[in-house]
């Protein structure tokens, strides 16, 4: 192009876009230009009256609103305190760059989780109510694709279901009569849940919190970790939703409530020496943990 070629016979024998030369050479300005480009700051703003107020004095304003009872206020009160009181139509973007240049802005105040993780790790599982783990199921309606939720907690020892929720109850605890305490928190229940949103939320934690439960959450992509509520949420997919195709809410409930009483006291399992959960856990009561009952997870 500098000698004297032009650009839209130079592209076309390239075969390349002349939007293309021009982006690069409009680049290539902006990098060698030492200007920058965007609007000015005017300098003032104005009042409601349409009066102009000069930018050094509004920084008077803010460094004796901050000598004040305000000095806890951050720049949106601030801009709201120049509205209020001084009348000025100002934006909070520009409070924020005046307050930047006066070093006035407050520090962001450092933010975690209030109930930290607790990673999963190796357990030896001696009895039940020792290690729960608690997942969440999808099903859906036939005629109208809608869905439902099943949250399900299962004891890792006895294969118990020990609560569960579609509904707007659980009743885990009162079913078996766990209380525990601040005391000694080895001897508390441990549930293991995945990093779902329904888990990681105040009111899950501070469930746990309030019963003294510890909480353990398994790393992503690890499902093996969850893997006695994994299977059960894929039994009860075979034997359960698959065999019904509910029409409605009401029927999947009741279908719902109808398998895990059979799940819980009928239905054997191999891993139990061929008793139901139920049976396992009367066994246990009576007898005792046997060495082949030890659960390591």
């Amino acid at each position: 192009m500098e000698e004297g070629f032009s650009v839209k016979k130079t592209t076309e024998s390239l075969e390349v876009h002349r939007s293309l030369f021009y982006y690069h050479e409009k680049t290539d300005q902006e990098e060698l230009s030492p200007i920058k480009r965007g609007r000015p700051t005017p300098g003032y703003s104005l009042t409601i009256a349409g009066d102009k107020v000069s930018d050094l004095e509004i920084e008077e304003f803010l460094m004796e609103a901050i000598e004040g009872e305000k000095s806890a206020y951050g720049y949106r009160k601030l801009t709201h305190y120049l509205r209020t009181e001084k009348q000025l139509d100002i934006n909070p973007k520009k409070v924020y760059r005046l307050c930047a240049g006066l070093d006035i802005l407050m520090q962001k105040r450092k933010s975690g989780p209030l109930y930290p993780r607790r990673l999963a790790k190796q357990h030896i599982i001696t009895g039940p109510n020792q290690l729960w783990q608690l997942d969440i199921k999808y099903g859906s309606i036939q005629k109208s694709g809608r869905f439902f939720f099943l949250a399900s907690a299962i004891d890792v020892f006895d294969r118990c279901i020990v609560g569960y929720y579609r509904g707007s109850t659980c009743q885990a605890f009162l079913r078996r009569q766990i209380h525990f305490s601040d005391e000694d928190d080895s001897m508390n229940l441990i549930i293991r849940t995945d990093n779902g949103p329904q888990f990681l939320s105040r009111s899950f934690g501070e469930f746990c919190h309030h019963h003294y439960v510890l909480h353990e959450r398994i790393p992503p992509k690890s499902p093996d970790l969850n893997a006695f509520i994994e299977s059960f949420h894929s039994v009860i997919e075979r034997e359960c939703y698959q065999e019904y195709n509910f029409d409605c809410f009401d029927e999947a409930y009741y279908r719902i409530d109808e398998y895990i009483d059979f799940y819980n006291k009928r239905r054997y399992h191999g891993s139990l020496n061929y008793m139901s959960p139920v049976q396992y856990h009367e066994w246990f009561k009576e007898h005792g943990c046997k060495e082949d009952m030890v659960v390591n997870l």
